[in-house]
């Protein structure tokens, strides 16, 4: 991976341009969310959504990142994040699937994700995404100019293990603006006070991921790439969400809200 860039304050045009990307991120997401429905393969959600994607004039980030060779992550069941969509991947009822879309335009990028079901799941299955989601938005209140990372971290893992479930602390969150990926990272479990200082006029993602019974996770290569997808080590649930934020001197506004 790049060295990560200087998450630096933007200008009002700046993050002007930051709001429109988000924005049509959200509405992707939206997008994709209609195509999930038992029989319809990964593979398909990824080609419908980068052609979506173009006819909004914007780019579809994660395609060719790093060598990763599709335009969104599609995580199904026990997949933690990274998951690549396939034409032999068909969605069946009973599924989890979170999508994750990163949209380019105008030089800056809007990250968002969500966790979707393919017809009716498991009451285990729901409460892991429904701590997903609540650990997420613990954390972005605690985004504000002045905070920390390690509040955010506190906050989202504080929700999820009172629940009885497990943020994953090795992958989190991260600044983005005119990088896909900047500093800070953005960890789903910390300390109060502790980590980077959080900047007034800069964005970061929230994203935490939960899984059922362990933080651990096992880590597979994604062929000609330099990023890996992962899985929880027993094959049970797994769940994510995710916003892209903008800092402000008193707080927060999600950019990406669906």
């Amino acid at each position: 991976m790049q060295r990560k860039r200087k998450n630096l304050g933007m200008t009002l045009a700046q993050i002007k341009k930051m709001e429109t990307v988000c924005q049509l991120a959200a509405q992707t997401l939206q997008y994709a969310a209609k195509l999930v429905a038992p029989g319809v393969t990964t593979g398909h959600i990824n080609d419908a959504v980068h052609e979506y994607t173009l006819s909004l004039d914007a780019q579809s980030a994660p395609l060719n990142y790093h060598g990763f060779p599709k335009s969104v992550c599609t995580s199904v069941n026990d997949v933690v994040c990274h998951g690549v969509p396939r034409d032999d991947e068909v969605l069946m009822p009973g599924d989890a699937i979170n999508i994750d879309v990163t949209l380019k335009k105008a030089g800056f990028f809007g990250d968002t994700s969500a966790t979707f079901f393919v017809g009716e799941v498991t009451d285990n299955v729901k409460k892991v995404t429904e701590a997903a989601k609540k650990g997420m938005m613990a954390g972005i209140e605690q985004v504000k100019a002045g905070n920390r990372t390690g509040d955010i971290g506190y906050a989202t893992n504080k929700v999820v293990t009172n629940l009885g479930f497990y943020t994953v602390k090795a992958i989190g969150g991260h600044g983005i603006g005119d990088q896909f990926h900047k500093d800070p990272f953005v960890p789903a479990a910390g300390r109060p006070k502790s980590g980077e200082i959080l900047r007034e006029n800069t964005c970061i993602t929230v994203e935490p991921m939960v899984n059922e019974t362990s933080e651990d996770f096992i880590e597979f290569q994604i062929p000609d790439s330099s990023i890996c997808y992962y899985k929880t080590i027993d094959g049970t649930a797994t769940a994510q969400f995710e916003h892209t934020i903008l800092i402000t001197k008193n707080g927060y506004e999600i950019l990406t809200a669906w």
